[in-house]
């Protein structure tokens, strides 16, 4: 449901939930690295992320991007609707256009329930998610 580039926004953004703070900010190559994505394509990604406001920065030999307190108050959505948009959450899964509850594709109803959980999940602020890696509850990466 969501494309390449939101997974790896969304998995940035939360390495930084986690690692970061105002006063560590961590380099975007840094965050390729431990999160295993190419650096390039996340670079474009944070800032995108960082003209909305979800993330900030700075330039310097200290700077880097990091998460103040108030973003961590953001919906996770936030992310995955500034990089792609939400369209792709309410898409038909078999890619028919008219997919609707009046007119349902042979999986619809098998899959509404799911998608409508899964929204309802990202519209839990950045600090819920970060929390339950902190907690060894989910992990970032393996």
């Amino acid at each position: 449901m969501l494309s390449s580039s939101s997974k790896y926004a969304v998995n940035a953004v939360l390495y930084l939930a986690v690692h970061s703070n105002e006063k560590n900010k961590i380099r975007a190559k840094e965050i390729a690295e431990a999160i295993k994505l190419p650096s390039p394509f996340l670079s474009k990604l944070l800032q995108s992320l960082s003209r909305e406001n979800i993330i900030s920065s700075s330039k310097g030999p200290t700077g880097g991007f990091y998460l103040t307190k108030e973003a961590l108050d953001t919906p996770l959505i936030d992310v995955v609707n500034i990089i792609d948009g939400t369209n792709r959450l309410d898409d038909c899964v078999l890619g028919l256009k008219k997919c609707s509850s009046e007119q349902p594709c042979p999986v619809h109803f098998s899959v509404q329930p799911l998608k409508q959980k899964f929204r309802k999940e990202l519209e839990e602020n950045i600090s819920v998610f970060a929390a339950k890696v902190k907690s060894g509850e989910a992990y970032l990466f393996v």
